[in-house]
């Protein structure tokens, strides 16, 4: 290690990754202790640099001179790994920093995870390590692997294997029990896994730092993150964006989307999980693919890693079985993903060797024209390969004769024909021997229909938003400079940032309200005004398409007893009167600001139906028109837009426009912002206007 003064250099992740020496603290022979399945792991795995078991009980381990201090190796270590008690770990990092080692990784626990006892003790350890320059991996983690180094500084029982296969795939994993049983799921379905990583408590080296050498290393092209927390939120999404420019799929599993989840992960690594709201809009617009499963996670990179260029679009389907093509192209519609429309070339090929029912999409093998003797397996994945309408082939493996042969066939003829090729294997152990088969020639095979479409969907996921960055949207024109100082209340601004809203007086007797109406103009709508009362609806507070005074007197009266019913005479302060806005679409627009991600936009199914329907979308802000045009139009009500059975199209580019200036406004207030909401925004054939407005602001500082 490198000293400049009094400020040592830190060793970089490249070193870590790739020691040339390592020390292995509580060294033993016997498989049954860690520091013994370290030592075992790293000779049978064939790592080729220096390896120094630490163990004053011994001279020697494994043919390895053991040594009682590290600091009588005599020699530079760039990583040593600790496999020791609480008690002794104080004392073997004090050696480890007089010896100069780069990176101690901890693989003890009862630390910041088990209470406030270890977390001091895990602060003294980061901050003494820091001082002298050392990094920390952990504690409570598993350790590392370096396939193409042939490095395994790790301890688990997956690695008693001869199994250590190179690969290309990095995994960066909170969670050391997780990112081993991936190791060994992906050896198992033929998937190369390269660098990975156990962080646990992230107490020094964080993902961040992990990742943004990935995203340089050439010899990663996909990277994998199961995560509980982040050190630092605004990091990630900037090595989300890096990985983005890099051509790099990221894929994500993060734990927190509930409350037990939140639970379950500051338990087990005392991280902050966060809002997964803030974090899949992040995601959604940087790239990221997000799913809830480890071992799609690395067979969504696998495919990617397999088929670098391909593009989402229509599915083609082949099988020996009708029942299962038939399961396929339901479960393909279920999902929302299309089937291919054949070409009729395409079509006319097949049906030189299938029945006229069968010669199309899906593929059924069993409608054959042609004799048993003559294979037509090879033959029509060919066929439905080079189709310009197919992006995917799912093949559907059900038991046939010569059940390996034409299964291999089936995989190699896809595989040569340049588009991604996924199967799904039925049988169980008569499928043994098929499955094996696939996958030498180099197609992922699953066990369901279920698991084969959750990684399609993944896959497609990146495809759409490959090759199309998005930079931050420049200010519109519409919207002001900046956050007006003359205006502090959110109507106000809402107003100036260009959101129209519906004519409104505040009334307090009903004779005011009669004459607001008169101003207005008939129809209108009256809702009382109550302390502490949010959905006004729900206590029969809101009347509407009032259509002259004495409908406006009787509504008033009626709002006023309900609302001191509810409320009391006190907490009732008279009435809003509004004009009517024409029969439309109630869209809701929010805007809040995440605690780790900043500020974020919402919109979706508005009005009452807002908690039943829960269709929302939400995105980082700033976000453009088109942005928020694309966010609208992944909703499900989005049909809507178009005119629905008859209905008029209703104007979505305003709506769009309109969820662009919160989206600026949320911007500028910064961290005044706690949350804004437009529910209803009633969107018709000829623009929108807000309705109803709600939310809080932190006053200006000195104010």
């Amino acid at each position: 290690m490198t000293v400049v003064g009094k400020s040592p250099l830190r060793i970089g992740m490249h070193d870590i990754l790739h020691p040339e020496a390592v020390a292995v603290f509580g060294a033993s022979e016997s498989k049954d202790k860690f520091g013994g399945r370290i030592m075992n792991f790293l000779i049978r795995h064939g790592f080729a640099g220096r390896i120094y078991p630490i163990n004053p009980n011994r001279q020697e381990i494994l043919g390895r001179k053991a040594y009682a201090h590290i600091t009588d190796v005599g020699e530079l270590v760039q990583v040593a790994i600790l496999a020791v008690p609480t008690r002794t770990l104080r004392e073997s990092i004090e050696q480890c920093i007089a010896a100069g080692v780069g990176c101690c990784i901890i693989i003890t626990t009862g630390f910041a995870e088990a209470d406030e006892a270890g977390a001091r003790l895990q602060n003294e350890i980061v901050g003494r390590a820091r001082d002298a320059g050392m990094r920390i991996i952990g504690p409570n983690c598993m350790g590392l692997i370096n396939t193409n180094w042939k490095l395994a500084l790790c301890s688990s029982v997956v690695l008693d294997t001869d199994r250590f296969p190179a690969g290309r795939i990095g995994l960066i994993s909170q969670s050391g029990a997780l990112m081993v049983s991936l190791f060994d799921r992906a050896a198992s379905e033929g998937i190369g896994l390269g660098i990975c990583v156990s962080l646990g408590n992230q107490a020094d080296v964080e993902i961040c730092d992990v990742l943004e050498y990935l995203i340089h290393d050439p010899g990663t092209p996909a990277i994998c993150v199961y995560a509980e927390g982040f050190r630092d939120a605004g990091r990630f999404m900037r090595a989300a964006i890096a990985c983005r420019k890099a051509g790099k799929p990221l894929i994500l599993v993060k734990t927190g989307r509930t409350p037990a989840g939140v639970k379950a992960a500051q338990s087990h690594t005392a991280s902050l999980a966060g809002s997964f709201e803030a974090l899949s809009a992040v995601c959604r617009a940087h790239g990221v693919v997000l799913t809830d499963d480890p071992v799609t996670m690395i067979r969504i990179a696998d495919v990617l890693v397999k088929w670098p260029r391909a593009h989402a679009g229509g599915i083609g389907v082949l099988s020996g079985s009708g029942g299962g093509a038939g399961i396929m192209v339901d479960r393909i519609a279920d999902t929302g993903m299309r089937l291919a429309q054949l070409a009729g070339p395409t079509r006319a090929k097949l049906g030189e060797i299938l029945l006229p029912p069968q010669a199309d999409n899906p593929i059924d093998l069993g409608g054959r024209l042609l004799p048993e003797t003559v294979e037509i397996a090879d033959s029509a994945m060919a066929i439905l390969a080079g189709d310009p309408n197919v992006a995917l082939i799912a093949v559907y493996l059900a038991s046939m004769p010569s059940f390996e042969q034409r299964a291999r066939l089936l995989a190699r003829a896809g595989i040569a024909g340049g588009k991604p090729v996924l199967a799904v294997m039925l049988p169980g152990s008569a499928g043994d021997a098929p499955r094996v088969a696939v996958r030498q020639e180099g197609c992922p095979c699953l066990d369901s229909v279920d698991d084969l479409l959750a990684v399609v969907r993944g896959a497609f996921e990146h495809y759409t938003l490959a090759g199309t960055v998005d930079e931050t949207p420049s200010r519109p024109a519409s919207v002001p400079a900046a956050l007006p100082s003359e205006a502090d209340s959110l109507m106000e601004l809402a107003t100036l940032y260009g959101v129209p809203f519906a004519a409104e007086r505040g009334c307090a007797t009903p004779a005011e309200a009669v004459t607001a109406a008169a101003a207005i103009g008939y129809p209108v709508v009256l809702k009382g005004a109550v302390v502490g009362v949010t959905h006004k609806s729900d206590l029969g507070l809101v009347r509407t398409a009032l259509r002259d005074e004495g409908e406006l007197r009787h509504a008033w009266t009626s709002i006023e007893a309900a609302a001191i019913a509810h409320a009391g005479v006190a907490n009732f302060r008279g009435c809003l009167l509004q004009e009517q806005i024409p029969h439309g679409l109630e869209l809701i627009c929010s805007i809040r600001r995440d605690p780790q991600f900043g500020p974020l936009v919402l919109v979706g199914a508005g009005g009452v139906m807002v908690e039943l329907a829960r269709d929302t979308i939400s995105y980082p802000a700033p976000a453009s028109a088109a942005r928020a045009e694309v966010l609208l139009r992944h909703l499900r009500l989005a049909p809507l837009f178009d005119g629905y059975r008859g209905s008029e199209p209703l104007d979505v580019a305003a709506a769009a426009r309109i969820v662009a200036a919160l989206s600026w406004l949320a911007v500028d207030l910064g961290d005044r912002l706690v949350d804004l909401e437009i529910n209803p925004l009633i969107l018709g054939p000829g623009g929108a206007k807000a309705v109803d407005l709600r939310g809080e602001i932190h006053p200006r500082r000195g104010s």
